[in-house]
């Protein structure tokens, strides 16, 4: 599956997002990087997905709390509360997107460098646990 012109702008832009969040942190909860980050993320989720999907998805009944956290937590930032508003804001990106956890896992554990280490049987049980990855028993 393609992705279109859109989709890619939107893939561009939420990696955009997550870069411009993680230097908002780097830089001691910069006001300006978080909330650029911010905006740039959900630019990215709606070009991802489109308006009806994105709106779907920030209003399931299991991902509300998701929602309202992380728009809190995005206000807080905007309002200079950006230590608060981060915390709050985490917390409502677990509640939206801790369901790709697992995939990301597996994902991670399929890579060279990161794969062997995620898959040691001391720490292969921790980052399951973490993750919410079921294992079966077999």
């Amino acid at each position: 599956m393609w992705l279109t012109e859109a989709q890619k702008f939107g893939v561009a832009f939420t990696f955009g997002g997550f870069l411009f969040f993680l230097f908002g942190i780097f830089t001691f909860f910069d006001r300006a990087l978080l909330a650029l980050g911010n905006i740039l993320f959900l630019i990215g989720v709606f070009l991802i997905i489109g308006s009806q999907k994105t709106y779907i998805f920030f209003t399931r009944p299991n991902k509300r709390r998701g929602s309202l956290f992380f728009l809190v937590g995005a206000f807080l930032i905007l309002l200079k509360w950006t230590f608060l508003g981060f915390i709050i804001e985490s917390l409502g990106i677990i509640g939206l997107f801790g369901d790709f956890f697992g995939v990301i896992v597996q994902f991670l554990r399929s890579m060279p460098i990161i794969g062997p280490i995620l898959s040691h049987p001391a720490i292969a049980p921790i980052v399951d646990k973490l993750a919410g990855v079921r294992v079966l028993p077999v």
